[in-house]
């Protein structure tokens, strides 16, 4: 068929459509670049004024645009116009919904409409010790109250031992509503939230096991699951907290983070400032079922509490009692694959939410985390049964947790909760020069 013929037939199409034609063959690309064929579609989907009284409105806005400006442009230049223009819409949308802010949890009040309406997804890329790379849509998430639960799995992993990195990354539709209609060739673009080292996954990251496989941590959030018999991947989950959570799926690159942008520390005389007013909220949880909820005010340290870098900050109390509290059900984390499923004891994920005097969000982290025997038993009361402990560490901080097992009721009761908290992060972020 004529060029003349095949260009007049594009003119018609919308510009999704447009794009899948130049996916077919070669020719087909260079036809569906054309110049003339993109500013009109440009022009109709971002004029300034529109007369929708008049039929030729568009034919007039594009005639409008200098003839040589389409002709000197190399082919497909309105073409990648109009995608970066359409990425930018969608960018300032999500920035839109996401500024009221929840004035108790200082998380963005439409986090979870803002993943719905935009069509916002994950994905992780595999990549092998040669080069090639293998990209996996996530199957299956499920939204909790301060974070995002994305899981992976299928039947056709590439051969563990030949892959050398993972890249987790957002995934956000170029048109917002083509995520409505799932096609196998969605325009999409990929923004980095992390890269993790698959050499890592060694019994010094191993976190828990059952008869079927056993599971490892990666930070920041990742669990990934390996059989034990073939010694091959089994599903792979990642646990991202809200905070920022939009922004790091949707506002980085393919090969580059987004990066936060500069605190601007809130200046204050007091001699202790950055040291009180804080405000934590807590989650315990696997597969939709919460083991611990739990928000604590008004917490406060003092300058004598900093010691080798980091600050003190005592949410419950070894020796108060009164402050002790009994996680709900057993702990366990639920796992899944396309054909088996489990529960891997006393393990969970924790969703950690740490707000300052202002409150504004502090520190904040979703990850795996499981619950270990003490190397030596802890200082407090005594207790009739075994006691376990909980711990995470950042750079911005250590989380450290300490249980006792009731054999009367079966639970497990919290009997210390201790934040210990960057010196360098808390100056970084009040001003501060303790």
């Amino acid at each position: 068929m004529p060029s003349e013929i095949l260009l007049k037939i594009f003119s018609y199409l919308d510009a999704v459509s447009l794009l899948c034609a130049g996916c077919v063959s070669r020719r087909f690309y260079h036809l569906a670049n054309d110049n003339f064929i993109w500013i009109r579609i440009y022009s109709t989907a971002f004029s300034p004024t529109r007369s929708n009284w008049k039929v030729n409105s568009v034919e007039k806005i594009a005639v409008s645009v200098s003839f040589l400006s389409v002709q000197d442009k190399e082919a497909g230049y309105w073409k990648k116009e109009y995608i970066t223009k359409q990425i930018a819409s969608v960018k300032a949308a999500l920035a839109d919904i996401l500024k009221p802010v929840n004035p108790y949890t200082g998380l963005p009040v439409k986090t979870k409409e803002a993943l719905r309406m935009f069509g916002l997804g994950w994905a992780i890329i595999l990549k092998e010790k040669s080069g090639k790379e293998y990209i996996m849509e996530h199957v299956d998430l499920s939204v909790n109250d301060t974070s995002v639960t994305v899981i992976w799995y299928g039947k056709n992993w590439p051969c563990l031992a030949s892959l050398s990195t993972l890249d987790l990354c957002g995934v956000t539709p170029v048109f917002m509503d083509w995520y409505k209609t799932p096609t196998k060739h969605r325009l999409r673009w990929h923004s980095l939230i992390a890269k993790y080292n698959l050499s890592h996954l060694t019994i010094s990251t191993m976190i828990g096991c059952d008869r079927l496989i056993r599971i490892f941590c990666l930070h920041p959030g990742l669990l990934v699951g390996v059989w034990k018999k073939e010694e091959e991947l089994a599903f792979v989950m990642a646990n991202l907290h809200f905070h920022h959570l939009v922004e790091r799926s949707t506002l980085g690159s393919a090969t580059i983070p987004y990066e936060l942008p500069p605190h601007s520390p809130f200046l204050d005389d007091s001699p202790e400032y950055g040291l009180h007013g804080y405000q934590l909220h807590v989650d315990l949880h696997s597969g939709g079922i919460f083991y611990l909820c739990g928000t604590f005010r008004n917490l406060f340290t003092k300058k004598g509490n900093i010691e080798n870098g980091h600050v003190k900050l005592i949410v419950i109390h070894l020796k108060n009692n009164r402050e002790h509290l009994p996680l709900i059900g057993k702990v366990g984390l639920s796992w899944k694959t396309d054909i088996l499923d489990g529960c891997i004891k006393s393990c969970s994920m924790m969703d950690v939410t740490l707000l300052d005097e202002h409150g504004k969000p502090f520190w904040c982290f979703s990850s795996p985390v499981c619950l270990r025997s003490p190397a030596t038993p802890a200082d407090g009361p005594s207790f009739l049964g075994q006691t376990y402990s909980v711990d995470y560490v950042d750079a911005e901080g250590r989380v450290h947790v300490e249980l006792v097992w009731i054999r009367e009721t079966e639970e497990y009761l919290i009997v210390n909760l201790v934040l210990y908290l960057s010196v360098a992060k808390i100056n970084r972020w009040f001003g501060t020069e303790y």
